[in-house]
């Protein structure tokens, strides 16, 4: 029987980042795939269901949806098993926080940044299949930045191949945590961080 919970499952994703008292771990988690000047201090949870605007349209219901104090939208993907047009239902997914934000009468149209963060337990690409990060971002034809307020991110945890000695950065050692969690007896020393060994709420 494991002594830690599996964060591939619904509950023990949402266990490790999805309740308020464990709120921490998740900024800790995030800080670590945003930008420097997108740094996040603290956040609140939203509903996780996103109702369409008529009753034909198909509902959307995330893992994680929450907002940092400045405005910016994060939704929070785990996926255990590998689903077809994964892509299109993130973008899908995004369409919702920004409509969210349209503001009745005279909107002056500008957005808060929003970021999806898909952790996934499979490759969703097959063409990209030994990347474990990808970020993705709109670019123009010369790979000049577009609009940096719209960012995607995919981890595809089954290439994430490190072993415990080669873990050099935080990032490191949460992939490392978020991979293993399920099979570790005790906390490995080299994770022995408030953060990652604090027992959850």
């Amino acid at each position: 029987m494991a002594k830690y919970i599996n964060p591939y499952t619904d509950f023990g994703f949402k266990k490790l980042f999805g309740e308020e008292g464990n709120k921490a771990l998740l900024v800790d988690f995030l800080n670590q795939l945003l930008p420097t000047h997108h740094q996040i201090k603290d956040l609140t949870f939203l509903n996780v269901e996103a109702l369409p605007d008529s009753s034909e349209e198909r509902k959307a219901f995330f893992d994680i949806h929450c907002t940092a104090t400045n405005g910016e939208r994060f939704i929070v993907e785990m996926q255990k098993a590998k689903v077809a047009f994964f892509k299109d239902r993130s973008l899908y997914y995004l369409t919702y926080p920004i409509r969210e934000q349209a503001q009745r009468g005279d909107w002056n149209f500008q957005l808060s940044a929003i970021y999806f963060i898909a952790i996934l337990d499979f490759y969703y690409d097959n063409s990209a299949s030994a990347v474990f990060r990808r970020d993705i971002t709109l670019k123009d034809q010369n790979n000049n930045t577009f609009y940096d307020k719209l960012q995607l991110t995919y981890l595809q945890m089954p290439a994430f191949d490190k072993q415990e000695h080669q873990l050099v950065t935080h990032f490191d050692k949460w992939a490392y945590f978020l991979k293993n969690l399920e099979k570790f007896d005790s906390i490995p020393q080299i994770l022995n961080e408030p953060l990652l060994s604090k027992p959850l709420a």
